[in-house]
């Protein structure tokens, strides 16, 4: 497992790295696609360590989910947000930890819970994510059109590197501050799709011929 690991991080070190602010390169970003995010200071195989994969459920929503990441600073549309939001307010050992994970999309929610929300609070919260963000993270895209193939490719892709044991996150990562175990024993920002079903030979050969597909399309 960590050969095909060092192999992905490999194939991603290579590609073309976007950075924030990204609007102006749009136009290399496909519209449907899986992200691999790299974060300051985090190394492994002497190269750059993945610390997120993720995608997009609905039709040519690759960009609008990155703007969710990078720029809209709500949380409750961005797990990715949420989960760095606990690492801060667990850092600050603030006690809004539980208002936090709060989804405040649902009608329900703000009905019940809405007067117990910070709005200044939150805010500001919610500019450190976007500071941390759009100063330490980076990312790679690989075109995947077909939803389901999308959706597995990022399973395994997460599990394959989740069970690779050369791929440990660095003494100052921000993620070890999280309140999910999760987090802190992979050394991802992600809960789900650990440690499950890895890349085949099969799937590795069909990632390289997308991402060389990729990088011809979009000169990335």
């Amino acid at each position: 497992m960590n050969r095909k690991c060092e192999i992905l991080h490999k194939w991603f070190n290579s590609m073309r790295r976007f950075t924030f602010p990204f609007e102006q390169d749009l136009g290399s970003i496909p519209k449907n696609g899986i992200y691999v995010l790299f974060e300051n200071g985090e190394k492994c195989f002497d190269l750059d360590r993945v610390v997120r994969i993720g995608t997009h459920t609905g039709d040519n929503q690759l960009k609008s989910r990155l703007k969710q990441h990078f720029m809209n600073e709500n949380k409750d549309r961005s797990i990715f947000r949420k989960n760095i939001g606990r690492c801060i307010i667990n850092i600050e050992q603030n006690p809004y930890e539980s208002i936090w994970e709060i989804d405040f999309t649902t009608k329900k929610n703000k009905t019940e819970y809405g007067h117990l929300r910070n709005g200044v609070f939150q805010s500001e919260i919610e500019n450190k994510i976007s500071k941390h963000i759009q100063e330490n993270l980076s990312f790679v895209i690989i075109e995947i059109n077909d939803k389901i193939e999308r959706l597995n490719m990022e399973s395994k892709l997460i599990s394959t590197i989740s069970m690779c044991e050369m791929c440990a996150p660095s003494e100052n990562w921000l993620g070890h501050n999280s309140t999910k175990s999760k987090i802190r024993r992979s050394g991802l920002w992600q809960v789900n799709e650990l440690y499950k079903e890895m890349l085949s030979q099969n799937d590795m050969d069909r990632l390289e011929h997308l991402i060389k597909n990729t990088k011809i399309k979009y000169g990335v």
